[in-house]
């Protein structure tokens, strides 16, 4: 991450007044955004329908069934591979969801590297917004 130069000071005061009005919507609306988010579930279906997983707001599973059909074929692998696809599946839904909720308060793309852990790209869109350049 370099800089080409000194940080542009009306650059930075636009982005010190987004980020104040973004403190202040979150604290007006974040904890109801926060209470909504906590309550997402989604369930998705495997392929062939034998499999259903539900995950919560953090991809953790919530519940799986399995359709009784799936003994008529004993296929181990097949079938974790069925639950770990629509496992992902349904996690990158909830994900979707909760990005959607908060998306009113955060940029989407400030949120998704917060969720991915990823500082780098988070400092970068920092840095490119306080010089302006975002």
């Amino acid at each position: 991450m370099e800089s080409l130069g000194p940080p542009d000071a009306a650059a930075m005061r636009a982005y010190a007044d987004e980020l104040r009005d973004m403190f202040r919507r979150i604290q007006d609306d974040g904890m109801e955004l926060h209470a909504r988010a906590r309550e997402v579930q989604v369930t998705e279906k495997s392929r062939d329908g034998l499999v259903s997983v539900t995950v919560g707001a953090r991809g953790e599973l919530v519940r799986l069934d399995l359709d009784p059909r799936i003994y008529r074929r004993p296929d181990a692998r097949h079938l974790a591979d069925s639950i770990t696809e629509t496992t992902r599946r349904a996690t990158a839904r909830a994900r979707e969801r909760v990005t959607e909720i908060f998306e009113p308060v955060i940029p989407r793309a400030e949120f998704e590297a917060h969720l991915d852990g990823d500082v780098e790209a988070a400092m970068a869109r920092l840095a490119d917004r306080m010089e302006g350049r975002a």
